[in-house]
């Protein structure tokens, strides 16, 4: 016999408000499922995963170590006890809450940067492929024939070039190729 597992479901995407909310340790292999470690060369995802669990640690730590300075000193008659409980309850729970408040704060400014950093990238890209279709627009005419594919001379040269050839492209003395092409070479690099 054998024995019946229950369907595994698809794992459910996380909307980008979600994700953005969504702080903590990441899964190993990230999306991708490649098994490398999401974190490796990915140094402000663990900037900010440093900064936010120290903060994390820190912040309730430090309101901790006042309270529990502030039961000791309530709860002593002494005023030498009391002392040496402010002092070691109440400044260095204050110190631990400002450090783990400004680690915190750091962890937010680090997702920030990441943020500013992958939405510049996907404006570049967005801007790329704009500058590829405005210049594809470019080179076709009105009836529709590509001028980028027509051939073309660079100055009294004896080699055809299509007109976006890398070898041409900086030059502005370009010539229609006539009939009369007998006597021209082909480039080698663009082929026309």
């Amino acid at each position: 016999m054998t024995a019946m597992t229950p369907p595994v479901p698809a794992p459910m995407e996380q909307s980008a408000s979600a994700q953005r909310l969504s702080i903590g340790l990441p899964r190993a292999g990230g999306r991708s499922g490649s098994g490398v470690a999401p974190l490796k060369d990915n140094h402000y995802q663990l900037l900010q995963l440093i900064l936010f669990w120290a903060g994390a640690i820190l912040l309730p730590l430090g309101l901790v170590v006042i309270v529990l300075g502030w039961y000791g000193a309530a709860h002593t008659p002494y005023q030498y006890d009391q002392l040496s409980y402010v002092v070691s309850g109440g400044l260095l729970g204050l110190g631990l809450t400002f450090t783990g408040g400004f680690l915190y704060f750091g962890a937010w400014l680090a997702r920030i940067a990441a943020d500013g950093k992958e939405s510049s990238k996907r404006l570049a890209d967005t801007l790329l492929v704009l500058a590829d279709v405005t210049s594809r627009s470019a080179a076709q005419r009105d009836d529709g024939v590509d001028v980028s594919a027509l051939p073309v001379t660079a100055g009294d040269g004896a080699t055809m070039h299509r007109r976006d050839c890398a070898l041409i492209a900086h030059r502005t003395d370009l010539r229609p190729v006539g009939e009369d092409n007998g006597h021209l070479t082909v480039c080698r690099i663009c082929r026309p």
